[in-house]
């Protein structure tokens, strides 16, 4: 039964995956620079004999695995390949050995998954129907995003397809789960970049200065009006700011301040509206206080918008492949995702791959230094990935 033979070679290539896991782990690369990274993954489906193409944005690759008959019908997969600027607190054998940067979003678990998934569709590709596409793309962490640019170089029109399927690590599932949301998923995600214009001065006297530090105070306070006060309630919205800068002292007012935010929507109108009151009140509190501010507002990612029936058949499959208890039904959650961009032009489902173990103390969540994962995820993440691409291919 195919399902079992999956499962066992999930279990046989576990060290294999494992040790791709761990390389990537300890050679993290930022957006865009996945150099090595792009090396490692041909390196490892050369081995295998699974024809690929390199270059896409310059680290990016698109494998191509063939069944029987493979002008039936194609589908897609993909992982992502870049890591973040956080420095690792773990003391694991696979630490980063960059420092500054570490896989505290999991994409080292992504693609080690997908090159586990290849390497069971490949050694089983006489007993399906179709082609498998995979995507190995850079760039998911840094606007505009790896996906955009993928599209943007022709990517569908080169390999065109039926759907797309994605995973992504969540810690507060347990390994060994995974987790599904038909429609409306993830938030669309803008950056928010102000600099508030003051006129600096001695921090003893004040009344000399227009204090931008002040200035900044108020309209970070004010901001929090936009969610709580003029977002409708069926549009749940998110406005963070995460960085202030002033650069002054105990005694030195500066003549400006830098703050950076993120602005987390699921209505693209409402989206556009949100823009326009971040505007006036950043530039209208500053000008009442004798100050000014500069405001830009870097369009993001679209909201991760799964597709009703794709969604829907894998999650009777993932049912199928691990059984009830395994598979969780998810909330709407205002995290990003550039997904959302092949979602665009093609229906897709982004599920999510649990790598918790409470027991094993594995709980921190993504993006902090102390990320990890239950490495027996890897064997969920290779065999469901791989099981559910065969089902779609068989779908009429």
């Amino acid at each position: 039964m195919l399902k079992e033979e999956i499962k066992n070679l999930s279990e046989a290539f576990f060290e294999e995956v494992r040790e791709y896991r761990r390389h990537l782990h300890a050679n993290p690369e930022l957006s865009f620079k996945e150099k090595e990274t792009s090396k490692y993954i041909a390196q490892r489906l050369e081995k295998e004999g699974i024809a690929f193409e390199d270059g896409w944005v310059e680290t990016g690759i698109v494998a191509t695995i063939e069944g029987k008959n493979p002008g039936k019908k194609t589908t897609m997969l993909r992982a992502d390949i870049d890591a973040l600027p956080i420095t690792e607190l773990n003391e694991v054998p696979y630490k980063s050995k960059n420092q500054g940067v570490m896989h505290a979003c999991g994409h080292d678990v992504h693609t080690s998954s997908m090159l586990g998934a290849a390497l069971i569709l490949n050694d089983l590709k006489e007993e399906w129907e179709g082609t498998v596409k995979i995507i190995f793309q850079p760039g998911e962490e840094r606007i505009p995003g790896g996906a955009n640019l993928m599209i943007q170089e022709g990517l569908f029109q080169k390999h065109p397809v039926k759907n797309i399927l994605g995973q992504h690590v969540m810690p507060e599932l347990p390994a060994g789960k995974v987790g599904f949301k038909k429609g409306m998923y993830m938030a669309a995600c803008d950056e928010l970049h102000l600099t508030v214009k003051g006129k600096g001065g001695h921090g003893a006297l004040p009344y000399k200065t227009v204090d931008p530090i002040v200035i900044a105070s108020h309209i970070v306070l004010a901001l929090q009006q936009i969610p709580s006060r003029k977002a409708n309630a069926l549009s749940p919205t998110v406005l963070t700011i995460g960085f202030i800068e002033g650069r002054g002292s105990t005694n030195v007012i500066p003549d400006e301040v830098k703050m950076m935010g993120t602005l987390r929507t699921y209505d693209e109108a409402w989206q556009k509206e949100a823009h326009a009151h971040i505007h006036k009140v950043c530039e209208s509190i500053a000008e009442s206080m004798g100050g000014g501010c500069e405001v830009e507002v870097r369009v993001g990612y679209p909201p991760v918008n799964n597709d009703e029936a794709l969604t829907e058949r894998s999650y009777e499959w993932a049912l199928d492949y691990m059984g009830a208890e395994n598979v969780i039904d998810l909330e709407m959650r205002p995290t990003g995702e550039d997904f959302s961009f092949f979602q665009r032009e093609v229906p897709g489902c982004f599920y999510r791959l649990g790598t918790g173990n409470e027991a094993k103390g594995i709980t921190s969540g993504i993006h902090t230094p102390q990320f990890d994962i239950d490495e027996d995820a890897l064997k969920t993440g290779m065999g469901l990935m791989a099981y559910l691409a065969i089902n779609e291919l068989a779908h009429d």
